[in-house]
């Protein structure tokens, strides 16, 4: 377990402490949507450079396709 020592502006804690984001689960909740935030975004951005490429788009077969292959393959794993 890591610990971390943050310090904020009085009013941003008082409101934070006041909506209960300043315990250990509100900042696991904050922390985990943020990395979320972050993957999606980076999602976007591939499919922006896909876009950009001229990569034409998968129809739903190929897409479920390549879900079913990928889940066959964590199976075998």
């Amino acid at each position: 377990m890591t610990e971390l020592s943050v310090t904020l502006p009085d009013e941003l804690a008082r409101k934070a402490e006041e909506a209960g984001l300043l315990t250990q689960q509100g900042i696991e909740k904050l922390i985990a949507e943020a990395l979320r935030r972050r993957a999606f975004d980076e999602f976007l951005s591939v499919a922006d450079r896909i876009e950009a490429a001229g990569v034409p788009m998968m129809s739903l077969e190929e897409i479920n396709a390549e879900i079913k292959a990928y889940r066959a393959e964590r199976r075998a794993r």
